[in-house]
């Protein structure tokens, strides 16, 4: 037994140390160490889960993002040989828009696909735990896109990146640590827009990345309808997927992303199962689009989004650009429990409206609770009059009117709300963002090195914590609340950003 500890030991710092100076989000470079972060075990109910599917706790993972939905899914190879999905995970924090990363800076969380191996695990990550979608990928390259350390990390704060809370990506990184265990060289990881439904592609036919979602849906489709990991390659400037060699070809194809695809065939299964799904797709599209399915916003000025069970616990909390609204329905999910540590340093999107182009839409967070004020403080005084004329003089003529006048005062003087519309008001992103210089590297290493270096898992224990960091607002200021964090704290977090 000791000497089974031992080799898996030496395994771990070998297959963890292969990425030496890959890094975080703004994190120091790693050394070549295991530790209790990268080295937690799986958790019991997810063990259970993977024997109730029939899975071998070291069989290979493939991991799939969508933007809209905020949500990360992890799915498991069954000793069937097909994938099942495993567990799926809340996104805390994604940033940018819908659509690919194109350049260094733009803040765009990368779509596309990707290959994680064991090089790319980063267990000295400032931001807990880490490992580097590998972006950009050969077909980012052929396009001149830019960019560089695009992680999926811990502390649910994001610049580009997807971020989880710690708890969150300690179950992550367990799982992939142990496919790397179990032999596979690398998973895969598959980054969408949104889920690839008719009714998604619908709302958003009139985006200018279309052709680009189409193109990553094909991916998409194959594993939907193989459960298979599907081989990825690139030639003349985009993907192919499942390539195989042609039937009289003697060696397989040569791919390269600039140049000229070479011969290749797809599998006649694969093929086949893929016309008829797009033509059933294709149908209910068309039925969409001529009912008159609305068109997504274009251009919203919304930086990125956050699943709504973490909105619902942050103050001026907004899913942004992911489903679930500008906060109004959050006090529904604000009752269940937040899946891992939200940091007081979060920065929520904003709310998903507006006010220039849809005044009706911008006003109604604050109109309906200013309106029944009103409408109580002045029913009051009116009943009392109405009701209160004769009582009223004989009220005088016995010398106590000054006290009736002093009731009636006191009735109307809370009516007013005077604090209302400054609470409402709006923080601006930009200054959320840009306040202030952003601190040392040294400095951030330290507030890195301050956070406590182990999160117990979020199976087991879902982080009562969170609730007591980030309260949960009231119905009524859930969507305009003022922010608790000072402005530069965002900034700081990411001071060498991408």
């Amino acid at each position: 037994m000791i000497v089974r500890s031992l080799v898996r030991a030496l395994l771990a710092s070998a297959a963890l140390g292969a990425g030496v100076l890959l890094a975080g989000c703004n994190s120091d470079e790693i050394s070549l160490a295991s530790n209790a972060k990268a080295n937690q075990p799986v958790p019991p109910k997810l063990v259970a889960a993977m024997t109730e599917k029939d899975m071998d706790p070291q069989s290979p993972i493939l991991v799939r993002l969508f933007k809209q939905e905020a949500e990360l899914e992890v799915w498991k190879q069954a000793r069937s040989g097909r994938f099942e999905l495993l567990k799926t995970y809340p996104i805390c924090r994604w940033s940018g828009d819908l659509g690919p990363k194109v350049r260094e800076g733009d803040r765009q969380a990368p779509e596309g696909f990707y290959s994680i191996s064991p090089g790319q695990m980063n267990p000295q990550s400032a931001y807990y735990l880490s490992f580097n979608t590998g972006y950009p990928n050969a077909y980012d390259q052929s396009l001149g896109r830019t960019g560089s350390q695009l992680m999926v990390h811990g502390d649910c704060s994001s610049r580009g990146c997807y971020a989880m809370t710690d708890e969150q990506i300690a179950e992550i990184y367990s799982l992939g640590r142990e496919s790397f265990f179990g032999g596979q060289k690398a998973f895969q990881l598959q980054a969408y827009p949104f889920r690839m439904t008719p009714v998604n592609m619908a709302k958003h036919r009139n985006n200018p990345n279309m052709p680009f979602w189409k193109m990553i849906k094909e991916g998409y489709d194959h594993f939907e309808i193989t459960r298979q990991e599907p081989k990825v390659d690139f030639c003349e400037k985009k993907y192919v997927f499942d390539a195989a060699r042609p039937p009289n070809a003697t060696r397989d194809p040569v791919f390269q992303a600039s140049a000229k695809c070479p011969a290749y065939v797809v599998p006649d299964e694969i093929t086949e199962a893929m016309r008829q799904r797009q033509q059933e797709e294709q149908t209910e599209y068309a039925k969409l689009v001529a009912k008159g399915t609305p068109v997504a916003r274009l251009n919203s000025g919304i930086d990125g989004g956050m699943n709504q069970i973490f909105a619902s616990h942050v103050p001026n909390g907004s899913t942004g650009l992911s489903e679930g609204g500008d906060g109004q329905g959050l006090s529904l999910v604000a009752m269940s429990r937040a899946p891992g540590t939200i940091p007081p340093t979060v920065n929520p999107p904003r709310a998903p409206y507006a006010p220039t182009e849809e005044p009706a839409v911008a006003a109604a967070p604050s109109q309906p609770a200013a309106a029944p004020a009103t409408r109580v403080a002045s029913a009051t005084p009116a009943t009392q009059q109405s009701e209160g004329g004769f009582f009223s003089g004989l009220a005088r003529k016995m010398g106590i009117g000054a006290t009736a006048d002093t009731t009636t005062t006191a009735a109307t003087t809370p009516a007013p709300a005077p604090a209302k519309p400054k609470a409402e008001s709006k923080p601006s992103l930009a200054k959320l963002i840009t306040g202030k210089p952003a601190e040392s590297k040294a400095a951030e290493s330290k507030q890195a090195a301050a956070r406590p270096p182990f999160k117990p898992s979020i199976t087991d224990n879902p982080a009562p914590a969170a609730e007591a960091a980030a309260p949960a607002p009231k119905d009524t200021k859930v969507a305009g609340s003022a922010p608790i964090v000072s402005a530069n704290s965002f900034e700081s977090r990411f001071s060498a950003a991408k």
